[in-house]
């Protein structure tokens, strides 16, 4: 009965990836268990790799994406079963799961692989986007200021180029800046905590919120902090409403979800936005999405020519948005929402 329940488990998750979940669609639908289109082969390879170490048995319909024999397809999982549990922490997205699917079954033909990977909608070896870990410059020019975040709550991404953080008010830069009322309402909300007087403890909160500050858990401890909305510097992603609107917000959330960020400051737009270049353990930010296919260079505010030749890699491999024939620009979309077209 279990076998037969994750064997079921791994085929609606595929079915579900075949329903809405194609690459040139752009869906909020979620899937199995509230898995997002995103994540959802990922979360069909986890379960199929789980039945098949109670099972021995291969996913039923892979035969007609791939050449070898059940023999061979039994040795792959055993082997990337192996490779799933020994991954700390397991992949979570398609091009993690993809990368461990072709290094395990490296030597393997071309076929097979690129067979098993299309079985579960993850991304083929030639559009994989290959990131370069730098070091952010000390100074560039142009730079006013420089943040380290806190960790980033998934619901702080607005879409694929606006994010909202908050830094610690023990930071050196912010601690001689905490407005007089802020520091009092957070005491007195203490306070208020501590005498069990929550309704008085949200009032203060709110307030404290109103002026631009939070208070925020981090592992256990209250921390305030202080509200920035970010805008990723120099690229301009499609709209929420957007084809590929979702997909640029799911992924820059996959980024910086949980992480704290190194945020370069340069400017602010009439959207009180700081205008920044993000980096994120090593990655810079703006070159993941553009990449990825899920932004465009924003040149008429950026004529950086490493963002220029991120886009046009894109556009080459048609990944994201650049497998429309035509995507629109969010700039010019933006234009005909104000001019009520």
């Amino acid at each position: 009965m279990i076998s037969c329940l994750v064997a079921f488990m791994g085929n609606v998750l595929r079915l579900l990836y075949g329903q809405c979940c194609k690459p040139a669609a752009d869906s909020d639908a979620a899937g199995y268990h509230g898995v997002t289109p995103a994540t959802v082969g990922v979360s069909a390879l986890a379960q199929d790799l789980y039945s098949f170490e109670i099972t021995s048995q291969v996913p039923q319909g892979l035969g007609t994406h791939v050449v070898s024999s059940k023999k061979a397809q039994a040795n792959w999982y055993r082997k990337l079963s192996v490779a799933w549990r020994e991954t700390k922490p397991p992949p979570i997205t398609p091009e993690e799961a993809s990368r461990l699917v072709i290094l395990t079954l490296k030597g393997h033909q071309k076929a097979d692989v690129e067979g098993l990977l299309t079985f579960y909608g993850l991304p083929l070896p030639h559009i994989l986007v290959e990131l370069t870990t730098v070091t952010p410059p000390s100074r560039p020019q142009g730079l006013k200021f420089e943040l380290y975040t806190l960790p980033v709550d998934a619901k702080a991404v607005a879409d694929g180029d606006t994010i909202t953080a908050y830094v610690s008010t023990t930071d050196q830069r912010e601690s001689a800046v905490v407005p007089k009322e802020v520091q009092v309402a957070a005491v007195q909300r203490s306070k208020a905590r501590a005498q069990k007087n929550y309704d008085k403890a949200d009032e203060l909160h709110k307030k404290i919120i109103d002026l631009g500050y939070r208070v925020i858990q981090v592992q256990n401890q209250e921390v305030l902090a202080r509200k920035y909305r970010i805008r990723l510097r120099g690229i301009d992603a499609p709209e929420s409403k957007m084809d590929y609107g979702q997909r640029a917000k799911e992924e820059l959330t996959n980024i910086v979800q949980g992480k704290c960020l190194r945020v370069l400051v340069f400017d602010e737009d009439r959207y009180s936005r700081f205008v920044a270049d993000v980096y994120c353990n090593g990655i810079f930010v703006q070159e993941s999405m553009l990449k990825k296919g899920l932004a465009w260079h924003y040149k008429a505010y950026d004529q950086r020519p490493e963002l220029d030749k991120w886009e046009r890699e894109a556009r080459a491999k048609r990944v994201g948005l650049w497998a429309s024939s035509n995507p629109q620009m969010p700039w010019e979309w933006r234009k005909n929402k104000r001019e009520g077209r």
